[in-house]
């Protein structure tokens, strides 16, 4: 009976580890991936693969537009799949609670520091468009 009340201290003594993450947690360098940048362009691609995500890990993406038009990125569901840390314009860090479009009235970057959350297939296009190259799918497994 010692015995077992013994183990049994020592077990709820002992913390329980998950992951090695470090003080960031989800947000650790060991836990972050920076993603190949969307480009927006009139006429031109907006990626040239899908994105495929893991969930709870940390990633960035730049979202370059080269001022060729007045060009814009919709996707609500991508954007309620996960949670964004961080967007950065002109060295200006936002920390919004929520995000439906991105729009570009001129050449610029944006970088978005997230982590993707739910599972699925969800995507990123320009608004009121329909051909494929106007759009990104992009995938969390």
């Amino acid at each position: 009976m010692k015995i077992l009340s013994i183990l049994a201290a020592l077990t709820l003594a002992t913390p329980v580890v998950a992951h090695d993450l470090g003080f960031a947690g989800l947000l650790s360098n060991t836990n972050k991936e920076d993603l190949e940048p969307l480009t927006l362009s009139v006429g031109q691609p907006i990626a040239d693969a899908p994105l495929m995500l893991k969930s709870g890990t940390a990633y960035e993406i730049e979202i370059e537009a080269d001022g060729t038009g007045e060009l814009a990125l919709e996707g609500a569901g991508f954007f309620r799949a996960i949670w964004i840390n961080e967007i950065v314009i002109n060295g200006i860090e936002i920390r919004p609670l929520g995000v439906d479009s991105i729009e570009f009235d001129e050449a610029g970057t944006v970088e978005i520091e997230f982590i993707a959350i739910k599972p699925g297939r969800y995507e990123l296009r320009q608004p009121g468009s329909t051909g494929d190259g106007q759009r990104v799918e992009i995938v969390i497994q």
